[in-house]
């Protein structure tokens, strides 16, 4: 007798309209190859051949009481929901839901969604110019970016967002509240935030613009103390770092005594332009690596030959509205002891989002992959730590009037270089009084460290000139 095998695949009948839904190329040919099966299953009974029946491991098939629940609710909602739904609304809101319910960062881009993400990486798009994200059902603002209506309005980084004009944000998913920050050039949405040490809530006017972010800004703050801020991480802004870097020392003359990156509310970006941004800085070894399911999201970025700034002292300024790329960033240059971080703990996302486009004008934006520092450290909500931590504080001029010296005393014996030294004192006063540094405490703590590292520096080099006369 001729013994037939196959393996039997039972589904409710209701589930079977709804999985043709989620069919693709590949379904079809599995879907006619157990035709197939079936097929000569039927004929080996009407031939009364013996026939064996395997049944597939449970532990590899879709929960069958889940899909029940999940057409039962389905069908609850066509018949009895207030207003009359279509299917494919109610597919692409599961699709958005099963993506939103995984982490904040997993989303659905529709058609104008995946036209939004393109633009924010090319470096303009309208609307407030804020980073966001979700916290507890509320809009929670990760950093504003420089120079754009929010920063100018005054929003803060760790404020969150409770209502856009009369419009209460709980319950919206980011998508939706995104969608009403944006708007027509000109118009003026007011945000209603809770912010940390207020009592009561704050209402501000944030007037909208079209977003242009300059992504690389450079000044030198003292003779031979170069600055860098990066504002947000886009698809050039390694090749700006650069540019910016090699302008510094022309204006100079002469390579820098030391440079302070500020990575200060940068949101993050491209994870290319902070490798990019990192390999300027290294001569050698691993930048960032990523860990995931699959195997493309498993990469590793290390460091070509060549530190454009050699060696130069380097101080890099985070914050807890510094995330994703500046991390990778700064824990790249912290792990290879190439830079001093310095500031308060960074925002701490460490995973990295592939957008996989499912047709031309659909994609998802899914987590595949955690990135790790060179010591491999996971950043994943634990954030960046500064080797010495700078909290915010104003400043302000305590002692204004000089002290008494000697110098004021009548009759003192004449110092030997007494003139010259009160004619330095009055040109570093003159040149001091407009530093940014004078108006910022974590600026001027990054440029008094410097400045020390140089000190120290040059005394050991004079130390080992001495010695070899």
């Amino acid at each position: 007798m001729k013994r037939v095998r196959s393996t039997l695949h039972a589904f409710p009948l209701r589930s079977i309209a709804l999985a043709t839904c989620f069919a693709t190329a590949s379904g079809l040919t599995w879907a006619q190859d157990e035709d197939a099966t079936t097929e000569q299953l039927l004929e080996g009974i009407q031939n009364g051949e013996q026939v064996e029946i395997s049944l597939p491991d449970p532990e590899k098939q879709l929960p069958l009481d889940d899909l029940r629940k999940f057409t039962e609710v389905f069908s609850r909602i066509k018949d009895a929901y207030v207003e009359e739904v279509d299917d494919r609304k109610l597919l692409e809101s599961a699709i958005k839901g099963m993506l939103s319910d995984l982490d904040p960062h997993s989303t659905y881009l529709a058609p104008k969604d995946y036209e939004e993400l393109e633009e924010s990486t090319s470096g303009e798009f309208g609307g407030l110019g804020i980073e966001v994200g979700m916290e507890n059902g509320f809009v929670k603002v990760i950093a504003p970016i420089d120079d754009t209506p929010a920063q100018k309005a005054g929003v803060m980084a760790g404020d969150l967002i409770i209502k856009l004009d009369e419009k209460p944000v709980k319950g919206m998913s980011l998508e939706e509240a995104v969608q009403l920050m944006r708007g027509k050039p000109g118009s003026i949405l007011t945000l209603t935030i809770m912010r940390e040490g207020e009592s009561a809530p704050i209402e501000i006017d944030v007037e909208r613009d079209i977003i242009k972010v300059t992504s690389v800004k450079s000044r030198m703050l003292e003779n031979g103390y170069g600055y860098v801020r990066i504002t947000q991480f886009q698809a050039d802004t390694g090749s700006q770092f650069k540019d910016a870097l090699s302008g510094l020392e022309n204006e100079l003359g002469r390579d820098l005594d030391g440079l302070i990156i500020d990575l200060r509310n940068n949101p993050g970006g491209v994870l290319q332009a902070a490798v990019e941004s990192a390999d300027a800085l290294l001569d050698e070894g691993l930048i960032v690596y990523t860990e995931g399911r699959i195997q493309s999201s498993r990469l590793r970025f290390s460091a070509r030959a060549g530190d454009v700034m050699e060696g130069t002292p380097i101080v890099v300024l985070i914050n807890g509205g510094s995330a994703s790329a500046s991390e990778i960033l700064a824990g790249a240059l912290q792990d290879h002891e190439r830079a001093v971080v310095m500031g308060t703990k960074s925002f701490g996302k460490g995973s990295v989002q592939t957008v996989i486009p499912l047709d031309e004008t659909h994609a998802i934006k899914m987590t595949t992959a955690r990135y790790y520092t060179p010591d491999g450290r996971s950043i994943q909500a634990t954030g960046i730590k500064p080797d010495i931590e700078v909290r915010p504080a104003e400043l302000k001029e305590l002692d204004s009037q000089p002290f008494f010296t000697e110098a004021d005393l009548s009759g003192h014996l004449e110092g030997q270089n007494e003139g010259q030294q009160l004619e330095g004192e009055s040109e570093a006063e003159g040149a001091s009084g407009g530093s940014p540094a004078d108006r910022d405490y974590q600026l001027r703590s990054a440029l008094n460290l410097l400045k020390g590292i140089r000190i120290l520096n040059s005394n050991k080099q004079d130390k080992a000139e001495g010695s070899d006369q």
